[in-house]
């Protein structure tokens, strides 16, 4: 079967699109590893907390709200899957609804879960523009 060449524009937006993705993956690595390495540090020493300034995980949800928009916004735009969006989308609200629970340990396991979530639609989003 013949395939159909992919234009300049198209390969370009292809390549941009990947890397948005792959940066939103590793940026949900560094928020679990800084949920489970806040998780280690507080059981070690429980005045640990008072280091880290709260902000922190607004300025993390806004961040992967931007490259959850940006990314799997325009994944839908391009290959016409919604379920990448809808997951990662899903994720976003979870992370969103943790930071309304107390520090603890619901807070921390809802945090992870809904990163999981954005980590899989970016690569869902990934594997279907490819």
């Amino acid at each position: 079967m013949l395939a159909m060449p992919v234009s300049l524009p198209a390969r370009l937006w292809g390549g941009i699109d990947a890397r948005l993705d792959r940066i939103a993956m590793g940026i949900s690595g560094l928020c679990l590893v800084h949920c489970v390495a806040t998780t280690i540090l507080l059981t070690l020493i429980s005045s640990a907390g008072a280091l880290l300034d709260p902000a922190i995980h607004e300025v993390g949800l806004t961040f992967a709200i931007g490259f959850g928009i940006l990314a799997l916004g325009r994944g839908v735009m391009l290959h016409g899957y919604m379920m990448p969006a809808v997951v990662g989308a899903f994720g976003l609200g979870i992370m969103a609804g943790a930071l309304s629970l107390p520090h603890g340990d619901f807070e921390i396991f809802w945090t992870l879960v809904g990163v999981s979530l954005v980590a899989l639609g970016h690569d869902l989003n990934r594997r279907a523009t490819y």
